[in-house]
Formats: C-alpha cells, structure tokens, sequence
C-alpha cells in the first residue's frame, strides 16, 4: 500500500506541469482569437511582468495624413505630426513607428510600396520637426487589415526610457 502512495506521491507535479500547460495553451489560443486588439492585451501583459510599455500611442489613418494615392504628406497631415511631436519632444524614450494595412484605394503603387514608403515619410517628418533620429525606430509592416477596414493605419508611440 504504501509503495502505490509513494508512488502518487511522485507523479503529482505532473498533474501541476499539465495545468500549467493548459493555462498557458488557454492564454496563446485567446491572444490569438483576439485579432486587432492582440497589441493592447501584450502590453499589458509585458507591464504585468515588469516591461516597458508605450506609454503614448497615437493612431492616424494613413488617408487623412497623405494626398491620394501617393506617399506625399498633406498639409493636414504635416499639421498632425507636428502637433504629435511636440508631446514626444519631452520624454527621452524610443519612439516606435508601426504600420498596419495598407491603401485599398491604391492604383499606382503596389501594396507594400506605398504602404512601406508612408511609414518612411512619416519617420523623415518626425525628424523634420526636431526629433533625434536615433530615437525613432520604424518597428514593422503589417498588411494584415483584418476586421477594421481602416486601410492603412499608422501608429507613432513613445517607450519607456533611452537604452
């Protein structure tokens, strides 16, 4: 009797580690189903854990920043960055750039070029209006448009503190 106690005794991290498991199956399965909403809920779980997280985030659609069909800052759009720069000349973190989607109204370009070349003109702008170029970091491309139908979205955040 005592050997089959023993014995259970032994095996019962494995239920722990099997738990374990499932929890975290459970959390990637629901990051995953969450979609466009996936940054909010990794940021969140990073500042849980002690990382840095944005701690200003501005969005723009790409359309309201640029003239149709081209890469070219409009005269609005210059206005808003500048208006956006002005808050991010204060912090000393790194400034991440991001694009999500791209234009559905495009003709000339192809998808990736003028999504590409937007999230550059918005870089080259932040600089323009006095940002120190090793502050920005163009962070990614990603054409997924998933459920918003934004068309492209452009989202400018300042981390943390400078490494």
């Amino acid at each position: 009797m005592t050997a089959i106690a023993s014995q259970a005794r032994r095996n019962r991290w494995a239920v722990s580690f099997a738990d374990l498991l499932l929890l975290l199956l459970g959390f990637f399965i629901l990051l995953q189903a969450s979609g466009h909403k996936r940054d909010g809920m990794l940021a969140q779980v990073r500042q849980q854990f002690g990382g840095r997280t944005a701690s200003s985030v501005v969005e723009w659609r790409a359309a309201t920043l640029f003239l149709p069909d081209e890469a070219l800052l409009s005269s609005q759009g210059r206005a808003a960055i500048a208006r956006t720069t002005a808050g991010l000349r204060s912090g000393g973190g790194r400034i991440d750039i991001s694009s999500q989607g791209t234009d559905p109204a495009r003709r000339r370009f192809d998808p990736w070029d003028l999504a590409a070349a937007r999230l550059g003109a918005v870089a080259r702008e932040l600089k323009a209006q006095g940002l120190a170029e090793d502050r920005l970091r163009i962070r990614g491309l990603d054409q997924m448009d998933g459920d918003t139908g934004k068309g492209q979205v452009i989202r400018v955040g300042q981390v943390g503190s400078p490494r």
